[in-house]
């Protein structure tokens, strides 16, 4: 299950949505994204990736709030992406720079024990009794620092000799070789890494690479010209006192939502061997990200989502590692046809699949899920 797989895949994604609103586009109100020249409905790559994401974050993280080793996810929610990169070379026992500490005078003790130091900073005692050093640790953000020197208005003598310290903590470079190690620990230790590829380097952090990841994926497109809607929503009540004297206590706000009435969007990917042999993508991450693309809508409800659901995902295994025929000729075999055309869709029994299994060409196998 750990070796990287062999073979290369091709796949069709194809889901639903009823009275939800799939991916707003926030250049646009948050309404459905729409190509305004067909009118069909998009929803994009980094979107269904997203969801992937939160998919894997979620089966593989234990009680404890830990992610699973090898499944941790990278671009997760509220993350700061340089800790992973300074986690990666801790862990591979890298230097990542020179810290800064410098004796704490008597006169500024009393000072440091009134305020609650950022992060990066910190206050070690030492084997001589009293003495105290202020530590700047190397990977100190000292922009986040000196911003939190201006916000808490501290005393010039407390604030100089913080400035101080600061300037002597020195990131290190890491070298073509460290860098190639620290990409290879971030491939091991995230899921999403391993299977998308990042681009990982950052100036605030050591540089990590970049990394191209063996699956690919498209925008998803409706089948059909979809209608957009606008409706007008009441909350029963105000954020302020202020607002309720304002309206006499009748307490409303109205807001806005947008919905699609019904749609059927289609996504294709790809899957390459040899992006996964530099990866080290494996046969059982190849069956958790199946897994993630047939059950992530049932971990994504929300009030804005409204009904939607993986309904087939179409999957083109090739005997070989460069293929058995062309991507776009597996693809253009499979059709969603609408069963009648004078009536507008508004469920998935509204269409039929055709696909001709009898048709795939020699050395490719198919698997049809859900």
């Amino acid at each position: 299950m750990n070796n990287p797989i062999k073979n290369r895949y091709d796949f069709v994604l194809i889901f639903d949505v009823q009275d939800g609103n799939p991916n707003g586009d926030p250049d646009a109100g948050n309404l459905p994204r729409v190509d305004p020249e067909t009118g069909r409905g998009l929803v994009t790559d980094v979107c269904l990736k997203r969801k992937i994401r939160n998919y894997i974050q979620l089966i593989k993280t234990n009680e404890d709030g830990k992610a699973e080793n090898g499944y941790d996810i990278y671009i997760k929610e509220k993350a700061v992406l340089g800790d992973a990169h300074f986690k990666a070379f801790s862990d591979l026992g890298i230097p990542t720079g020179q810290i800064s500490q410098r004796d704490i005078p008597n006169v500024l003790k009393a000072s440091f024990e009134e305020i609650e130091l950022p992060e990066g900073l910190s206050i070690e005692d030492t084997d001589v009794e009293d003495r105290q050093v202020l530590v700047v640790a190397a990977d100190a953000d000292k922009k986040a620092i000196q911003q939190w020197i201006k916000d808490q208005k501290i005393s010039k003598e407390l604030s100089s000799f913080i400035k101080n310290t600061l300037k002597d903590a020195k990131p290190k470079k890491p070298s073509a070789k460290e860098t190639e190690k620290g990409k290879g620990k971030m491939c091991e230790d995230y899921f999403d890494i391993r299977t998308f590829g990042a681009v990982m380097s950052l100036k605030s952090a050591p540089n990590c690479g970049q990394v191209r990841g063996p699956i690919q994926m498209t925008f998803a497109r409706s089948v059909d010209p979809i209608v957009t809607l606008e409706h007008s929503i009441t909350r029963m009540a105000v954020a302020t006192q202020a607002e309720a004297e304002k309206q006499s206590g009748d307490n409303r706000t109205m807001g806005r939502k947008h919905t699609v009435p019904y749609g059927v969007y289609v996504a294709h990917g790809f899957i390459s061997p040899h992006l996964a042999a530099q990866t080290k993508f494996s046969d059982g991450d190849l069956d958790i990200f199946w897994k993630a693309l047939t059950d992530m809508f049932e971990h994504d409800r929300s009030a804005a989502r409204g009904l939607m659901a993986t309904r087939k995902l179409i999957i083109f295994k090739h005997d070989t590692a460069l293929g058995n025929a062309p991507a776009h000729q597996l693809f253009d075999m499979v059709k969603l046809v609408r069963k009648d055309t004078n009536e507008p869709p508004r469920s998935f029994a509204d269409y039929k699949l055709e696909f001709d299994q009898a048709k795939v060409p020699n050395g490719v196998t198919v698997d049809i899920k859900v």
